[in-house]
Parts: structure tokens; C-alpha cells; sequence
């Protein structure tokens, strides 16, 4: 190991500043890198392991096509989703062949003994295949990407073994999570004979070949990579619009003796998935501020399904008393200066979102204000003063060392919601809340005096030309737009998707379902519904990005203008933050396209955020309102009657615990 340290000890200036990505959840290879002094973030790759073995010549090419997709798609989806590209992705996959078959992870414990039985008494080898993208991005928004693969066989020689030891090991738990059944650094190691090559290869990662890799790239200063006589070589760059559409197949040098698979994967590594979420999603927007909607805490109360004209109740007065010097009580004076405060609390928010603080202090908690300035590239007074804010807004808390600096780390309510991959995330609403929301509410005095947005002096756009021009011809705008609406779909669409027994429906269409996320909670809280998500085609080109593999062919996506375009037909229509949006005409247009698809019988699940019948909260609801849509804040008797107009009557209203409500309509 003191050997490995040097050769990747020169490389470590080389790395800093940079962003390393490992596209594994392994624990194994994370303490393998992180023992060698690289720093690095784990994102865990979605490409599904199901490439046809019989395609390959030999067992390492498949490791090394396996591990290159795992590489590719982790680098593409953090263009996409993360809204950052990486300098480096390393993926990597580990194999046992034995008698010509690939082993991999075992599937169950029968599995496992099959496994172990072929091994015992034989001599097999260890795999593992190894693929670098680096990723170099270009003034046209474009991202060139290098890949660089190789792999490292060990010999393996395992002992006789009986079957009452195999079973033992295999009732341990530990062959379930590893290649080949088996792992060397722990219990597995009583089974083996003798190692021949690198240990830390059977481990999971080849340390040593890596760094030889590492020193090539960034010490011999190569362009593009020479091939290797050990099976490493590089692919050209492989250049692409930013975000990338990036091939599965990568050019090889012909000199190097490592065979390329003949035959490339052809599916997609992106791919919709359901996201489990949490019950407590609705948590963080209660917790930003100790003021922030405490009134509806108190007035909800345990029954969440209520008639429909019952309101959440009366509006809380602040009676602002004086003392008797003439002073006012601390108490009220704070909800004055918590309310004049309150825009400079939301811009700390966003803007140590936008530079990753919590992402970095995730994968690397227990930073100074010195290291996470460095990380952020930005001023160590700025950042220092930026970390002291958020431990105030209870976002990260910070630990004192005896006469030195003190470290941060993210808080339970940071891990929570504010991190890219956590399941509750709102990551892509707060920076759609920073990049659109913001500069409309900073000209709301204008917005008071005219009625009307103020998308013109925000963005040099009338309202019409910023819908159509940019979030439906922007890439990157229509992305934040979509990362926003999927942020909050998965936030809110479990107790949307649980408010009502939707057991009679068997066919539902999700109208402006965007990137499905809404969908899968649908499906996942009602096994006998499937559901169509229905939106623009480019909405529905981009949704494939925001969902990992998914087994669920219960919901499926069908491109088209719910204003211009036949409905899919169903038994059930959600409309989810949709109607608010438009103008009364657009409104009752979309509503008679409903209801001339539905038969008796057939429902409509609105999902808005219904305001109290005297107009005197939800907060969200009226703050909302101030960005002068073409819309409206409706109340659910507003809806009730605007439903009725069309045919629907409204049969149950939910007040949920989350950001939205829930109305359930059946067609007369």
C-alpha cells in the first residue's frame, strides 16, 4: 500500500479543485479510494446490470462494458439532473469466472451455493473491469468525453470444501452483496487457498492499476491515452451537445489486445423509476422558518378528510400589545424583523444550494470554512459568513475544536431535503425558486400597481414569449423548469397520490404529468391503476432523465397538447398544480375536453392549493398569487362550482399535510 501512495501521491495536486465522481454505492471500493488519499463524491449508477454475457469473446470484456456503462450514464445524468458535470467518473465491476461462466452477486441462497460449490477445490479468476470518463466542457455548451478502460484478472484458488462449511458461510449473510458469492477481506477468506496477483482486485477495485492509470493521464500529460500491454487503452473523445445524447459504444485503438464487445448495449441506462419518498416530506417547508404556516399545524388537526365547505378555520391575529414603557413585546417585535429578514434567510438557502455546500459537506462532512471555500471557489470570508448563516437557519451545525477553526456538517433537515440524490429532495424547485421566482418577486411592486407579471423586466420577455421561447427552446432552462416540478411532484405525490381510494379506477392520465413522478406514486399506492403521464413532446423526450431503471410498465408517456390534442382515454384524469396556471378561458377549455372524454362514472383528481373560504390563508397559497399569473388561488367550493359547470360534482375534499390538497370529482 506505501508503494500504491507514491504513485498516486503526484497526482493529488493534480486533482484538486476538481470534481471526482465514483459511479458505485460499494463500500468496499469507496474505502479503498478514500484509504488512498483520493477525494471524491458517490453517485451510484443506475444502468441496470442485464448486458447478454454470450455476446462477449472473454469474461473481462464484459466487466469492462459493464463498467463504462455504469461510467457513461452517471456522467450524463449529473449533466442532466445535477445540473454539473464531473471532471472524472470512475465506474468499475467486479466478476469470478469459473469453467467459462460469469459469476456475479448471487440472488438468493441457493444461488450462493451453486456458486461456492463450482468454486471449491478450484482455481478462478477475479475480474474486474475499470472505465475513467474524463469530462472537458467547451465554451458551445458542448462536453467532450474521454474514456479510458482496463481491467485486472487475480488468480483465486479456493480449498475442498464440505457442505456443512459452505452453508455456514452462506448463513453468515455475507456472500448475498458479492461476486462470485464470496468476499476475501472478511469471513470468505477462510476459503481460500492462495491469491496470486492483486488482493485488493478480488476486494472490488485494483488500486495499483488505477493509480499507473491516474499517473499516465496527468503526469505523462497524453492527450489522448497510450495503450496499455495490460488491457487499458482510451476511446476517442467522444463530443456531444451538452446535455449529451452519448453513444454506448466508444472507438478503441486497434493496437491495444484488449477486445471490445462486439455488440453494444443498446437500451437506454435511463429509464423511469419510482422514488420511494417519505411520509415527513412536507417537514422542510414547515421548518424553514418557525413561523411558516403554524397556523394550519394547529387548525388541520388529526382528520385530514373534511366536508367540502369546511374551512381550515379563522385567521390568526397578531395582537401587537405594548408594555408599559410604551415598547413593544419582544415576541411581536420578532415576527416583524423574522418577516423583514425573511428574503435574506431564502437567498442563503438558495445560494448554498447553487454552490453544493450541502452536497460537498455530505460526501465530505467535518470541513472548515478553509476547505469548503476552496470546493466552492469561492472568498473564505464569503464562505465563512455563508456556513455561519446556515447554522442559524438550522441547515448545517458546526462543531468547535480546542483553539482551532470549527468544522460543519450538514443537519438531519440538510440530509433530508437539500441534497441532489436524497428522495424527498427539493433541490430543483429552490433553484427554480433562485433562477425564476426570485427576480418576478423582486419587481412586485410593479406587479401590485399593473395586475400583471413581471416576466418583461425579469427576463426581457413578455409572459407568452418566456413560456414558449424559453422553457420549450431553452435545454437548460426547460431542465431547471422540469428538476423543479419533479422536486416537488416527489415531495407531494404520495399524499396526493393515498388521499382517496381510487380502487375503482383501473385507467388513469396524468394531464402535464411532466416527468412521471406523480405517476409512479399512483401506481405504487394502487397496484390495480395504471396511469398515462400526457405532456408536451419535449417534456416527454427530457422525462426519461429523471428516473433510474423501472420494472413498473404501469405507467407509460404519450407526447401532446392537452389544449390541442385527443386525450388518452381513461377512467380517471389528474390535473396536479395545472388549472392555477391559466387564464378562466384556457381553464374552462381543458375542462370541456375532460369532460367530453368521460363517461358516467369517470373521475377527475385536482390537486391544487386550496385556499381558506374567507381568503385568509394557506400562506403559500397567497404568497403564490403575488407573482400576477394569468391564473388563479381557488378555494375548493371555487372549485366545486367551476367543476360543477362542466359536469363533475366534487364528492371529497382532502387538506393534506403536504404542499398540495386533493379534490376527488366523479362525471354526472
Amino acid at each position: 500500500m506505501e508503494k500504491t501512495t507514491m504513485v498516486l501521491n503526484p497526482v493529488i495536486s493534480k486533482l484538486a479543485g476538481k470534481l471526482v465522481v465514483l459511479a458505485s454505492a460499494s463500500p468496499r471500493r469507496l474505502e479503498i479510494l478514500s484509504n488512498a488519499g483520493l477525494r471524491f463524491e458517490v453517485v451510484p449508477s443506475w444502468f441496470k446490470e442485464t448486458l447478454d454475457k454470450g455476446l462477449f469473446k472473454a469474461p473481462h470484456e464484459y466487466a469492462v462494458e459493464t463498467a463504462k456503462q455504469k461510467a457513461l450514464e452517471v456522467a450524463r445524468r449529473m449533466t442532466f439532473k445535477h445540473l454539473k458535470t464531473p471532471d472524472i467518473v470512475i465506474g468499475a465491476d467486479t466478476i469470478v469466472s469459473v469453467d467459462g461462466m460469469i459469476l456475479e452477486k448471487p440472488a438468493d441462497k441457493d444461488d450462493a451455493y451453486g456458486m461456492l460449490s463450482s468454486l471449491s477445490g478450484k482455481e478462478h479468476s477475479v475480474f474486474t473491469g475499470v472505465a475513467i470518463v474524463l469530462c472537458h466542457e467547451k465554451e458551445n455548451e458542448e462536453v467532450d468525453y474521454q474514456l479510458i478502460e482496463f481491467y485486472e484478472e487475480t488468480k483465486v484458488k479456493f480449498a475442498d470444501l464440505s457442505d456443512d462449511m459452505l452453508w455456514d458461510y452462506i448463513n453468515s449473510g455475507e456472500p448475498m452483496d458479492k461476486a462470485g458469492g464470496y468476499g476475501i477481506q472478511a469471513l470468505g477468506g477462510m476459503l481460500v487457498e492462495y491469491v496470486y496477483g492483486d488482493f485488493l482486485n478480488v476486494v472490488g477495485f485494483p488500486l495499483n492499476h488505477f493509480c499507473k492509470q491516474l499517473d499516465r493521464i496527468y503526469n505523462q500529460q497524453s492527450a489522448s491515452v497510450r495503450p496499455s500491454h495490460n488491457g487499458a487503452h482510451d476511446a476517442s473523445a467522444l463530443t456531444q451537445p451538452s446535455p449529451p445524447k452519448l453513444s454506448a459504444q466508444s472507438s478503441h485503438s486497434p493496437s491495444s489486445p484488449a477486445k471490445h464487445n462486439p455488440t453494444s448495449s443498446s437500451a437506454d441506462p435511463i429509464r423511469q423509476v419510482e422514488r420511494k419518498g417519505s411520509a415527513n416530506c412536507w417537514t422542510l417547508v414547515n421548518s424553514l422558518s418557525k413561523h411558516t404556516e403554524d397556523r394550519e399545524a394547529n387548525l388541520r388537526g388529526s382528520e385530514n378528510t373534511v366536508p367540502l365547505m369546511t374551512s381550515r378555520g379563522q385567521v390568526i391575529e397578531l395582537n401587537v400589545t405594548e408594555q408599559e414603557d410604551g415598547e413593544p413585546k419582544t415576541d411581536d417585535l420578532q415576527r416583524i424583523v423574522d418577516l423583514m429578514d425573511g428574503f435574506k434567510a431564502s437567498k442563503a438557502l438558495f445560494t448554498a444550494s447553487k454552490l453544493c455546500v450541502f452536497d460537498l459537506l455530505h460526501s465530505r462532512p467535518g470541513l472548515d470554512a478553509a476547505q469548503v471555500a476552496q470546493e466552492i471557489k469561492a472568498s473564505v470570508k464569503g464562505t465563512r459568513c455563508l456556513l455561519e448563516a446556515c447554522v442559524s437557519l438550522g441547515l448545517l451545525r458546526s462543531r468547535e475544536r480546542t483553539c482551532e477553526k470549527p468544522l460543519f456538517e450538514n443537519t438531519d433537515l440538510a440530509s433530508r431535503f437539500l441534497l441532489t440524490d436524497a428522495p424527498c429532495s427539493l433541490r430543483g424547485y429552490i433553484q427554480h425558486c433562485d433562477d425564476t421566482v426570485w427576480p418576478l418577486f423582486s419587481h412586485l411592486e410593479s406587479a401590485v400597481r399593473e395586475g400583471a407579471n413581471q416576466r418583461e423586466k425579469a427576463f426581457g420577455k413578455t409572459s407568452t414569449d418566456m413560456f414558449q421561447d424559453t422553457y420549450y427552446n431553452s435545454q437548460e432552462v426547460k431542465l431547471r423548469f422540469m428538476n423543479a416540478m419533479h422536486s416537488v411532484a416527489k415531495v407531494t405525490g404520495r399524499a396526493v397520490a393515498t388521499a382517496f381510494d381510487l380502487s375503482g379506477f383501473k385507467t388513469a392520465c396524468d394531464l402535464g404529468g411532466c416527468t412521471g413522478a406523480m405517476a409512479y406514486e399512483f401506481t405504487k399506492a394502487h397496484p390495480g391503476l395504471s396511469v398515462t403521464v400526457f405532456d408536451l413532446p419535449a417534456v416527454v423526450e427530457m422525462s426519461e432523465h429523471f428516473h433510474p431503471p423501472h420494472t413498473d410498465n404501469r405507467v407509460s408517456f404519450v407526447a401532446g397538447d392537452f389544449f390541442k390534442d385527443e386525450l388518452p382515454k381513461a377512467d380517471l384524469y389528474v390535473l396536479a398544480r395545472i388549472l392555477h396556471d391559466w387564464p378562466d378561458e384556457s381553464v374552462h377549455i381543458l375542462l370541456s375536453k375532460i369532460s367530453d372524454a368521460c363517461s358516467p362514472g369517470c373521475g377527475l383528481l385536482l390537486s391544487e392549493i386550496f385556499l381558506d373560504e374567507d381568503r385568509g390563508g394557506p400562506r403559500r397559497g397567497l404568497l403564490q398569487a403575488l407573482s400576477m399569473s394569468e391564473g388563479s388561488q381557488r378555494s375548493a367550493a371555487e372549485y366545486a362550482v367551476l367543476l360543477k359547470s362542466h359536469g363533475f360534482t366534487t364528492t371529497r375534499v382532502t387538506l393534506t399535510d403536504s404542499l398540495l390538497d386533493a379534490a376527488l370529482c366523479i362525471k354526472a
